[in-house]
């Protein structure tokens, strides 16, 4: 890779998912028919990648596998849709991550043994592909706290002085601890905060997106919460500009990898110039394609058809803000 976009840090494994109207398993052996269950690429950082390469980024994925099938898997479906594996962490000895979803149309229920994907750490990311990159994203923070967590904010930070742009989607905390110090020091370090809104709400630990907005940029890290089919709250910076952007609403099919795909999009958006809000619109647009199939990855998306969708976007100041 001469050269490069975007460099994504994170979690990779299979996604089993399993759809349908009642995909609630019964104990006792007993046998239920499901509408479908497929195998495809998950993970928050696996999914971010594999947008941002259809929305035409290069990209490349740092990410830890084992060396076992379903690592196999997932380093021939990466290539296949045009992601640099180069730098993948091969675990020998230790299994792939592997996460099950049962989705029934708006709602899932997520079961992961995260395996190796909670291996990762700063070690693992060659400073020569941070070096020739635009931009730095992490996935799944929670997911790989105590690994790569305790490197992040120097990586980083390395990665500013050196004028790449930096972004954090944190995801869901498993453990409902919801960071500390060791997240305050890495959102020191980021250039765009990407929570949803119950993520936004318990990593500031506030009631309110209007608190929880002045929390989360005291930093002055911008931010942009994703709000589902409500749009996307940003705020560019403490004391920045504050927008909501709405798109018209689509019937979803599958939510799963929805707000991965906002991630890609924003970013996109970033490096084409746009400013936060026009690049959240992006965003919007990709999460809202990417539901039309089941998984993260089942839609097809490409830039022009995203970057007429989101010319369709109401941007504007919000209420909720003096």
């Amino acid at each position: 890779m001469s050269g490069g976009d975007l460099l994504i840090l994170g979690d990779c494994n299979p996604d089993i998912l399993v759809a349908g109207a009642d995909v609630i398993p019964e104990f006792g052996q007993r046998e239920k028919l499901v509408d479908e269950i497929s195998l495809v690429i998950g993970g928050s950082a696996a999914i971010t990648a594999v947008a941002a390469a259809r929305l035409g980024l290069r990209v490349a994925l740092v990410a830890a596998v084992g060396d076992d099938p379903a690592g196999r898997f997932l380093l021939g479906q990466l290539t296949a849709e045009g992601v640099n594996v180069s730098a993948m962490a091969i675990r020998p000895g230790v299994p792939t991550g592997a996460t099950v979803a049962l989705s029934r149309g708006q709602d899932r229920a997520i079961l992961t043994a995260t395996g190796a994907m909670t291996e990762l750490t700063a070690a693992d990311v060659p400073a020569a592909l941070l070096a020739r990159v635009r931009h730095l994203h992490a996935g799944s923070y929670f997911l790989v706290e105590r690994s790569l967590g305790p490197g992040l904010a120097d990586l980083f930070a390395r990665a500013r002085a050196a004028g790449v742009t930096t972004s954090l989607d944190t995801n869901w905390d498993p453990s409902e601890r919801w960071g500390g110090d060791q997240l305050r020091g890495i959102l020191a370090q980021t250039g765009v905060l990407m929570p949803n809104e119950a993520e936004a709400l318990r990593i500031s630990g506030t009631d309110s997106l209007a608190e929880a907005a002045e929390v989360l940029t005291a930093t002055g890290s911008r931010l942009a919460v994703k709000c589902g089919a409500e749009g996307a709250l940003c705020v560019d910076g403490a004391g920045g500009a504050q927008h909501t952007v709405v798109l018209p609403p689509v019937q979803a099919m599958d939510t799963t990898g929805a707000g991965d795909c906002f991630n890609a999009g924003l970013i996109t958006g970033l490096l084409r110039g746009l400013d936060l809000p026009r690049a959240a619109a992006l965003g919007c647009a990709v999460a809202a394609a990417s539901t039309q199939a089941m998984g993260g990855t089942g839609a097809t998306l490409d830039l022009a058809t995203a970057m007429t969708a989101a010319a369709a976007a109401s941007i504007a100041q919000p209420h909720l803000f003096p």
